[in-house]
């Protein structure tokens, strides 16, 4: 299913799409531009398994970002979302295509009552953790070594909680 919105100063179109195997090189291309990473078989398997938890964004039909989540069991069989990867090409960014994508995985863990979205973020990334800051996003952990090959290595742990209720029947 594509979601559409109408958006920006220009009469921009932003859709997003779920990740598929038709489309997992969109992903693949986006992230090998995006990150000082390279991502493994698992990745890819978790993004595609996740179902619309992950998103593709198009900004008037060009693959521009993506966000690629992972589903957690926690103790107790709640369910939590790790953001393995949040990114927006850099011609993009500002015109709300990581919002889009954002706020579509915020709300849709509040539909299905997930009581927590975390992710990690790089200690000097201080662009990612304003923006994850304006979505409720807090520090809760710092860790360190954390990454391999890539400088600095420590990270911070960035989570949000939601109230759970419930589902109704």
């Amino acid at each position: 299913m594509v979601e559409g919105v109408e958006g920006g100063k220009r009469g921009v179109t932003i859709t997003l799409d779920g990740v598929r195997d038709k489309n997992v090189m969109q992903l693949k291309k986006l992230n090998v531009a995006l990150f000082p990473v390279r991502y493994n078989d698992k990745y890819y398997a978790d993004a595609l398994s996740s179902g619309d938890f992950s998103k593709l964004a198009y900004f008037n039909d060009i693959c521009v970002g993506a966000i690629a989540c992972r589903l957690e069991k926690k103790e107790g069989g709640l369910l939590r979302v790790y953001i393995m990867t949040l990114g927006v090409l850099a011609p993009y960014r500002g015109e709300g295509v990581g919002t889009k994508l954002l706020n579509h995985v915020l709300d849709l863990s509040q539909r299905q009552h997930i009581g927590e979205i975390y992710l990690h973020v790089q200690t000097n990334n201080e662009d990612a953790i304003k923006f994850y800051r304006k979505f409720g996003f807090e520090i809760t952990e710092t860790i360190e070594n954390y990454y391999v090959n890539i400088t600095p290595a420590d990270c911070y742990v960035l989570s949000k909680f939601f109230e759970q209720s419930p589902p109704k029947k």
